[in-house]
Order: structure tokens, then C-alpha cells, then sequence
């Protein structure tokens, strides 16, 4: 049932018509995006790539099953043999972050137009290449930023910031209280035989295989994320920047560490606070992996303040609360079950984000037919990417960073920018803006 109500909403395109599309990456983002394509377009799933064998047969049966050919796609284990083989017209990144720069770079340089989840990289000049890649060679790069598209954003962007009921705005919150910093602290193993850690690790750091690495807890770790601020930071930061129509930060600071969860595993930040610094708007990040949330009723959320009132925002609700009198508005994440009855039941959907991403596609496929710019462009996102980033490189070097937008590097500090390029495991080299 779950197949033809994917296959009835695409009846009527002829089949040569359709784009062909590949993923890399198959875990759980990846497989919930790329069926969100599947329900607003004809493409085909032409190949599929995951150095989880398990994962990725799942995913090729799960695929074959949602699209109309119901053909099964061809499956690879390494990126670079899918990419000489197969003639795309999309690629689909959805590696660990780690993972995102060499995949994005190559998938351009074969011509293929890219949807790349979040944040764009892991380090800031990974970033400045994956953008110096898609305007060399003028590839439509949409990042998996969907604030910008999530319907009940941008309605309360339009009718509280758009029509001015703020008034003048000077400040700024952003924040995550969940507890998804990975706990624990297990022996490391062998890895499963289904998975190839060489592989998996790629240009990181080696380190033993651990259960609470893969699959879905890499985010704890440093070695393949830039821990919540990457995480989650990056999408309020990029909502806020989207909304008030930031560019750069002038400034940006950090403070915090592992204050509490001293026996976990994991390497990242349990409390963090960052600053950036806009000039006229201080964005203040605070995220805590324990303990209770400021606002209950939003734990991960923006809040924007304006001399006439607050703009509350999260992925479910949206609130203008004005001060004195006036009317408040209010605004909830959409729902369509009844065009697509299988978001009730799909495993592990974020249903509250469902239609955000399948307009985040549409945008995307937009801007492939136009050769336009989308609305989560490259760009756009490698600020909001690189500003987490230079907050990590605050917290660690105890200073305040200023950044140089036009040079692209941290002003008259030398140390700090040594550190906007990791130091990439052999045989993988580093991409540069002027090598791709």
C-alpha cells in the first residue's frame, strides 16, 4: 500500500522525463529526505551508496518499493565508483558531517546538481571549497536547511518581521536543551562485518569501532561533527539569519565544555554558550545536555526580541506575544495527511518536518530548472555552517575570533586560522577553494 500511494502521485510524467538520483548515505535523515522527494516528483533512485552493507540493501528494498519503476537501484560501497559509473542528474549527500566536503566536491565535478544535508562541512575551508566547487562549475547546491522552507515559518516571518510588528529588533536567543548527547561509556569492539570502518572513517581520525558511534551517534564525537553547535545551532542560527536578513557575524565568542557528563564517551560539549556578534544584533546560543529546559514550551527554538513584543519559533509552533495590548499570532507546523497517508506510519519520520522538506525539494528542483539560486543556497548555509564552526575554535582557543568576510580568514590571528583546516587522515587530501 505504502508503494502505490507513492507511485499514484507520479502517474501521468512520461518515464524519460524523469531525473536520476542517488544517494549517498543511507541511515535514517538520509531515507526520510529522499522519500520526501519521491512524494512530489517522478525521479528515479537510480543508485544508492553506503559503506553499511545492511543499511544499504534496506534502503534499496525500501526505495524499490516507493518509486514508480519499482526498479531496484544499483548499489555501491565507495562514492567514487558510483560517481564514474552512473550519469545523475542529482546527487543526494547525506554521509556524516565528516564525510560531507570530498562527496559534495565530486558530485559537482561530475555535473550532478546536489541536495547536502547539514551543516555543509567540518571544518570552515572544507566549506569555502564545496562553495568555490558549485559556482566553478555551476552546479544548483541546495543544503538541507529547511527552516526556510517549514510553511508555519516562513507565514510568521511574513506577517510579524515582514509587516514590522517588532519594531526595531536588537537582540536575539537561540537554543537546545535536549538530552542527545550520547551517554555512557562501552568498550570498543570489533566492527560488525557488515561494516567497513576503513571506509566509514575515511579522512578522520581512526579510532576504535564503539556502539555508540554508528549508526546515528556520531554526532557525539568531534572527530565527525562540531558536536550540538553543528548540530543544532547551525538551523536556529541559519532561521534567525533568514529572518532578519544577517549576513556575517563581526564577532563571535564561546564558553562552556564538559561540565557534567564527565563519564560519557562522548567528546562534545555538554553546556555551551556563543555570541555572535552582528553588530546591531547579538545572537546569544545556549545549549545544555541536562537539566531542564528555560522555556518548556520551546527547548529548541529561537526567540526574537523586538521594542514591541517577542517572536517565539520552533520546528512545531511559531508565537508573536506583543508588549501591552495588541493581538498575538500564532502559527503551527503543517500536516498533510491527507495527501500523503504515509507519513502517519513511516518509521522514524519527523513528521512535523515532513512538509517542510518536501517544499525544501520543490525549491530545489525549482532552481534546477532555472539554473537559479535555492532557497537554503550553498552559500547562505556556509555562513551559518562556518560561524558554528569559528564558535567551537572560540571555545577552544579562550577568545573572542573577529571575522574578515571579504578575505575569508579570522582577523590578525594566526593560530586560529591554522585551525580552519583539519588535518585530513591518508591517503584523503584536504579540498581547497583553489584546487577543486
Amino acid at each position: 500500500m505504502l508503494g502505490a500511494a507513492f507511485v499514484s502521485r507520479s502517474r501521468g510524467f512520461a518515464m524519460e522525463a524523469r531525473k536520476k538520483v542517488a544517494l549517498i548515505g543511507c541511515g535514517w535523515y538520509g531515507k526520510s529526505a529522499l522519500f520526501r522527494l519521491l512524494q512530489v516528483a517522478p525521479v528515479e533512485v537510480a543508485a544508492l551508496c553506503d559503506v553499511d552493507r545492511r543499511m544499504l540493501n534496506e534502503a534499496a528494498d525500501m526505495a524499490a518499493a516507493r518509486q514508480l519503476s519499482r526498479k531496484r537501484p544499483r548499489t555501491y560501497h565507495d562514492y567514487r565508483e558510483l560517481l564514474r559509473n552512473e550519469e545523475l542528474d542529482i546527487v543526494h549527500i547525506a554521509t556524516p558531517d565528516h564525510w560531507h566536503a570530498l562527496t559534495m566536491i565530486a558530485a559537482a565535478q561530475r555535473r550532478a546538481d546536489v541536495f547536502v544535508e547539514k551543516p555543509i562541512s567540518k571544518d570552515v575551508r572544507e566549506g569555502q571549497a564545496m562553495l568555490a566547487a558549485a559556482r566553478k562549475y555551476k552546479r544548483v547546491v541546495q543544503v538541507d536547511m529547511e527552516r526556510r522552507s517549514t510553511p508555519h515559518l516562513v507565514e510568521i516571518k511574513n506577517r510579524v518581521i515582514g509587516e514590522g510588528k517588532l519594531g526595531k529588533i536588537a537582540y536575539a536567543e537561540i537554543c537546545c536543551y535536549y538530552h542527545m548527547r550520547a551517554r555512557g561509556n562501552p568498550p570498543d569492539v570489533d566492527p560488525p562485518p557488515y561494516l567497513d570502518w576503513e571506509m566509514w572513517t575515511g579522512p578522520a581520525p581512526m579510532r576504535p569501532y564503539n556502539p555508540l558511534v554508528h549508526p546515528r551517534g556520531w554526532r557525539s564525537f568531534m572527530e565527525y561533527s562540531n558536536g550540538i553547535v553543528g548540530d543544532m545551532a547551525v538551523h536556529m542560527l541559519d532561521m534567525v539569519r533568514w529572518m532578519l536578513d544577517l549576513r556575517w557575524p563581526k564577532r563571535i565568542s564561546s564558553s562552556g565544555g564538559i561540565l557534567v557528563d564527565k563519564q560519557s564517551k562522548a567528546n562534545i560539549p555538554d553546556t555551551q554558550t556563543a555570541v555572535f556578534d552582528f553588530g546591531s544584533i547579538p545572537v546569544v546560543w545556549t545549549h545544555r545536555t541536562w537539566g531542564p529546559p528555560a522555556d518548556p514550551e520551546y527547548p529548541w527554538a529561537a526567540f526574537i526580541y523586538g521594542e514591541k513584543g517577542v517572536l517565539k519559533a520552533d520546528v512545531h509552533k511559531a508565537e508573536f506575544i506583543p508588549s501591552g495590548k495588541g493581538k498575538r499570532i500564532r502559527t503551527e507546523a503543517l500536516y498533510e495527511y491527507d495527501k500523503y497517508p504515509e507519513d502517519r506510519t513511516e518509521k522514524d519520520l519527523e513528521r512535523h518536518v515532513a512538509s517542510a522538506l518536501r517544499r525544501h525539494w520543490q525549491n530545489f528542483l525549482e532552481a534546477v530548472e532555472t539554473r537559479g539560486r535555492p532557497a537554503a543556497d550553498i552559500e547562505e548555509c556556509y555562513i551559518s555552517a562556518a560561524s558554528c564552526i569559528l564558535a567551537n575554535l572560540a571555545l577552544k582557543l579562550g577568545r573572542t575570533l573577529a571575522w574578515d568576510p571579504v578575505e575569508d580568514r579570522v582577523v590578525n590571528d594566526a593560530e586560529a586560522n591554522e585551525l580552519l583546516a583539519r588535518t585530513y587522515r591518508k591517503p584523503w587530501v584536504h579540498p581547497l577553494p583553489e584546487t577543486v
